[in-house]
């Protein structure tokens, strides 16, 4: 089968068409002929060096899939040969062919496209996972997500307000931020020249927000932790800022009872993701087949073109998700 490589830690032409041996799916798993893969930030760290692939997983990059059944364990799937699904996998989704655990894939929605429902795992679980298990985003709270046009932004503006929240994002253009508001926002930020403490603020009547969704950490966290209303969760899911928090103000997160979390999706056990695979088709798949909510594609680029899609990622110029397509 045809598949992308990462040659060596570096820039986006490290990535190299390659040809390598069909996988075997293992009991409990299904082999997907892909029609389509989704890019996310962590095949960028995974490709940099930052980001080691879990034991046992595919050294190809890629954590999202969609496409058809073609063989696998179906005693165990409640899946058949020829259904179309999407999977959550812990990498290999750059390739003709890839193996997923049964338990992490879903039917793709339906009215959905097959490269719109690549869009969907990585990014879905990781916000389910996150703002509603994690966070416990409740009834009438509202939700701070920061850097509100990127995949993960999207889906959790878009599922948040679906769900009946009151959704503030941060996002780095005017233009973006035009984006987010048409995809729910009760009121986007540009961090470039607002503060989105001062903004929280306001907006909330002094109060602040409930729970905040946060990529960047670094120097954001004790900026964050002022715009948290007393009770409120901090959730942690990447460190573009830097891993590193200074000058944070212990004794706010004492007085007011904060939350500091955090966590990573890709080493979970498949028990763990199968819960939140349980809990997306039972709460948002709906959604997405009623059009509720939808899926945010910005482009699209042939296998072939793993470079230049890793390249527009690191660009962030995008809103929404960049996927693969393969013939």
């Amino acid at each position: 089968m045809r598949a992308i490589e990462i040659t060596r830690p570096g820039p986006p032409d490290v990535l190299q068409l390659c040809e390598r041996p069909m996988p075997v799916p293992k009991p409990g798993e299904l082999l997907i002929k892909v029609h389509a893969a989704g890019i996310n930030r962590p095949d960028v760290i995974q490709r940099l060096g930052h980001y080691p692939v879990p034991p046992g997983a595919s050294d190809l990059p890629g954590l999202e899939v969609a496409g058809e059944v073609v063989d696998g364990d179906f005693a165990a799937s409640g899946f058949a040969k020829g259904d179309m699904v999407c999977a959550l996998v812990q990498g290999g989704g750059y390739a003709e062919y890839c193996t997923a655990p049964a338990q992490q894939c879903l039917p793709v929605p339906k009215g959905l496209s097959a490269v719109e429902a690549a869009s969907l795992p990585e990014t879905f679980f990781t916000v389910w996972s996150n703002v509603f298990d994690r966070a416990r985003l409740s009834r009438g709270e509202t939700l701070l997500v920061q850097g509100g046009s990127s995949g993960i932004g999207v889906t959790a503006i878009q599922l948040a307000t679906a769900l009946g929240h009151r959704v503030f994002a941060t996002a780095g253009t005017d233009d973006k931020c035009r984006a987010c508001a048409d995809l729910g926002a009760a009121r986007a930020i540009n961090y470039r020249t607002e503060d989105f403490v001062e903004v929280i603020k306001a907006e909330t009547g002094g109060k602040g927000v409930d729970v905040i969704l946060d990529m960047v950490a670094g120097h954001y966290v004790s900026r964050e932790l002022s715009c948290l209303a007393d009770d409120g969760r901090l959730a942690i899911i990447a460190v573009l800022g830097g891993a590193k928090a200074n000058e944070v103000d212990v004794g706010q997160v004492l007085r007011r009872r904060l939350t500091i979390t955090g966590s990573t999706l890709r080493p979970r056990s498949i028990e763990f993701k199968a819960a939140i695979a349980s809990k997306l088709r039972e709460h948002v798949w709906p959604l997405l087949e009623s059009g509720k909510i939808r899926p945010v594609i910005y482009r699209t680029f042939a296998l072939e073109d793993a470079v230049q899609a890793h390249t527009l990622m690191e660009s962030s110029e995008h809103v929404g998700k960049i996927v693969l397509t393969l013939a």
